[in-house]
């Protein structure tokens, strides 16, 4: 990405993981059996703010699969969003309704969006709803709008050559209608603005062997006494996904072609939703019971319906979870204590189980290992010095109760 980096150091971490009891050691014990990877940034300001990185990492560069689940959410909405500006179309923006056609057999078409306030989908409301609750749908009508092909051929272009977006999520469809994408069409009043229609991608990805578990529920609901076939499923890379996050947060670090094609405005909207809480939206509005604050903030907080989110600390991220497989990437910033870092973590919980059946692993061991490392992260960074504080001012305006 042409950015600055100090040279990346492995003995930290696994320094800091030996240390630990509890749930960190829970998982530590059988790193390798949890597939388990993390990534660090640690940020410099120098006297102009300008950023600078040193990334520590574990377990990055073996051989395993880990599948993203939800992590996928987050490059469609940025290649949403830029796609639009690619567009051009005056009066076409993610506030513009977006109708999709029925494909038969695959996914029925949208006409309306009861979760918005004016009844009508949207991309900016897809995009809202992916953050705030992790939206299956919301994804696949992204996934639709840019298709297989643009959306794969994007990524590689940024850099992330690891990644393969080959799916809906949620959907129980094969290999040839995930190729073939709804039609799409934006309309203001009765003035059509643009329309695409479905389209097939001529793609084709290279052979995978990517097994997981000891047995799995088939999308039948019947269980398989047999691994876990992975080779035509999603492939986000948690090197991918982390150097994502910097290219988000840090747009001004990155150079062509790299640099993604969005506006001040697109980073300002997206920094709110990743960062919003279900209870702080009113477009759409979700049941705080099930919602709580912490309800898709998994590093320092684990999900927990009891946690307490001081009002200083705000997490910009978009955690996955599937299949025993549990990730989250996320930007933390405290904006009391000038504290900000970059983290991703991913891991396997339930690696001799049954896949698909997963929630109890994901609660017991998952969650609270990411919480732990989030802890231990956060604690770093409270007690290590700065030549200079960072001014996090961009990020704190744009974290709140309001999604632009």
């Amino acid at each position: 990405m042409q950015t600055q980096h100090y040279p990346t150091r492995d003995n930290f971490l696994l320094a800091l993981l030996k240390s630990q009891k509890g749930p960190v050691d829970k998982v530590f014990r059988d790193a390798t059996g949890h597939r388990l990877q993390i990534l660090y940034t640690r940020i410099d300001r120098d006297e102009l703010q300008r950023p600078h990185f040193t990334d520590f990492h574990y377990g990055i560069g073996q051989p395993c699969y880990c599948y993203p689940a939800s992590t996928v959410k987050l490059p469609a909405a940025l290649l949403a969003l830029e796609k639009l500006n690619d567009l051009g179309i005056p009066g076409l923006d993610r506030h513009t309704a977006m109708f999709t056609r029925p494909l038969p057999g695959i996914n029925p078409g949208v006409l309306h969006d009861y979760s918005a306030a004016g009844k009508l989908p949207s991309i900016s409301h897809y995009i809202k709803k992916i953050f705030l609750v992790s939206d299956n749908d919301a994804f696949n009508r992204l996934y639709e709008f840019i298709g297989q092909e643009p959306f794969n051929r994007r990524l590689w272009e940024l850099g992330h050559t690891g990644a393969e977006i080959r799916h809906r999520v949620g959907l129980p469809l094969h290999i040839a209608a995930n190729m073939h994408t709804n039609g799409v069409y934006f309309q203001t009043g009765r003035k059509l603005l643009y329309d695409q229609p479905d389209m097939i991608s001529s793609l084709r990805f290279p052979t995978r062997h990517d097994l997981a578990g000891e047995q799995h529920i088939n999308h039948h609901g019947k269980l398989e006494k047999s691994p876990m076939d992975f080779s035509h499923r999603n492939r986000l890379p948690l090197t991918d996904l982390h150097c994502m996050m910097q290219q988000l947060f840090f747009p001004e670090t990155v150079t062509n072609p790299f640099k993604l094609r969005l506006t001040d405005n697109d980073y300002s909207f997206l920094y709110r939703c990743m960062s919003q809480y279900p209870g702080e939206s009113t477009d759409p509005v979700y049941d705080p019971g099930q919602y709580h604050p912490a309800y898709v903030k998994f590093l320092l907080f684990g999900g927990q319906r009891t946690a307490h989110i001081p009002d200083h600390i705000r997490i910009f991220n978009k955690p996955g979870w599937a299949y025993g497989f549990l990730t989250d990437t996320a930007y933390i910033v405290d904006y009391a204590n000038h504290v900000e870092f970059l983290l991703s973590v991913s891991l396997l919980v339930n690696k001799n189980g049954v896949l698909g059946d997963d929630q109890q692993s994901f609660e017991e061991t998952g969650k609270p290992f990411l919480k732990a490392i989030g802890e231990l992260i956060y604690e770093e960074e409270l007690q290590r010095k700065k030549m200079n504080q960072p001014d996090l001012s961009r990020f704190r305006k744009h974290s709140g109760t309001q999604i632009l």
